[in-house]
């Protein structure tokens, strides 16, 4: 497992019976956590939050808050600054487990010696399009919300980075790049965080277990003769990370070599020195 254990602004302070309490900056929220089903002793520190998300029984949720907050405020990590803010589900706007990612793709950007063009797509609020920028790289940054577009934006300001290379794109991912392999144009780098379930701009269904292979493979199309890495995030309850490495292996590293790896990316517990599972990852590397 890969954590961020780098942060000074984020801290999961303790999680259990399907919560977790974090320390946003100096705002502490409590929301829930599926896959935190272990037992913990929920003291005072529980009760002594600036906010609550409540889930409802048949789908989304309300925050409760015990103060008045800012409608948004900012954290860093290290040189990045975002934007956070609660959202109606339950979301922040920043996933700050994926910190372990932004050092590889930085990493590895720094380090290549080279212009990298990077393609981010299901981009969100643009943590990873921020992450490269700042690296050096110029970026297309591509995501089916217009709001989410927006939020990135505001992220690249708060960053410093506007006088960087970065294309902000409304678009399904899929049509995106199908479009991108006719025009001919090439990526050196390609980050992608699919949904489970989603839905493009004019309607299209998005469905992970059906389309992320084709879509990988119409990406390896995209890169160029010197490709760096192709990082892949997901959250899907049930799929395995082997299942992405297989899918990168069968389709980059027979064409480029280089070699895959697979795992869960987490965040230390403070509380108790237990680590909170987020998600998983597949990463092809040159």
């Amino acid at each position: 497992m890969r954590i961020s254990d780098e942060w000074q602004d984020y801290e999961c302070l303790a999680a259990g019976e399907g919560e977790k309490l974090e320390r946003w900056g100096n705002i502490i929220l409590r929301r829930p956590e599926p896959s935190a089903m272990w037992p913990v002793e929920k003291d005072e520190e529980w009760n002594n939050v600036s906010g609550t998300y409540y889930r409802y029984k048949d789908g989304g949720g309300h925050w409760e808050f015990n103060e008045t907050l800012p409608e948004y405020w900012t954290i860093n990590y290290k040189d990045l600054t975002f934007k956070v803010s609660p959202t109606n589900f339950k979301h922040t706007g920043l996933f700050p487990e994926q910190a372990t990612n932004w050092d590889f793709m930085m990493e590895k950007i720094r380090n290549s010696n080279r212009k990298i063009k990077v393609l981010n797509l299901f981009a969100y609020t643009g943590a990873a399009t921020i992450a490269c920028s700042r690296a050096g790289a110029d970026v297309v940054h591509v995501d089916a919300s217009k709001g989410m577009v927006a939020w990135a934006k505001e992220n690249m300001q708060l960053s410093h980075l506007e006088n960087n290379y970065i294309r902000f794109i409304v678009d399904d991912c899929l049509k995106f790049v199908e479009r991108e392999i006719r025009r001919g144009n090439k990526y050196d780098a390609i980050v992608m965080d699919p949904p489970s379930y989603g839905r493009g701009p004019s309607g299209e269904v998005w469905k992970l277990e059906h389309n992320l292979a084709y879509l990988v493979k119409k990406c390896s199309e995209l890169l160029s003769d010197k490709p760096l890495f192709f990082l892949i995030n997901a959250y899907t309850t049930g799929i395995s990370s082997t299942v992405l490495y297989n899918i990168l292996k069968i389709t980059l590293e027979k064409k480029y070599g280089g070699k895959v790896d697979n795992g869960e990316i987490g965040l230390p517990i403070s509380k108790n020195g237990l680590v909170l599972p987020c998600g998983i990852y597949g990463r092809w590397q040159n």
